[in-house]
């Protein structure tokens, strides 16, 4: 669900993902994309994949940190080399 509010809004999708700066970066890229946007058609995609691409990042470094901290806390995972 979040993914779909990211390409759609942008902002909206980043702050509800809990990146506020990323999503002030964002208003900025919309603005510079819908100036820019008129001549060169393909700028008007830049904002949306930002934030699909900042909201993937974010959940996959979420996914990694608690991967870590169950290693750190279980031990390595059976027939895992040391």
């Amino acid at each position: 669900m979040i993914y779909v509010l990211a390409a759609l809004l942008p902002p909206i999708g980043l702050l509800f993902n809990g990146q506020p700066f990323s999503a002030i970066l964002n208003v900025i890229l919309i603005v510079f994309c819908a100036i820019f946007g008129l001549v060169f058609h393909i700028l008007l995609l830049v904002p949306s994949a930002h934030a699909l691409i900042a909201v993937h990042m974010k959940r996959e470094d979420r996914r990694h940190r608690e991967v870590v901290d169950a290693i750190r806390e279980h031990g390595p995972p059976p027939g895992f080399p040391r």
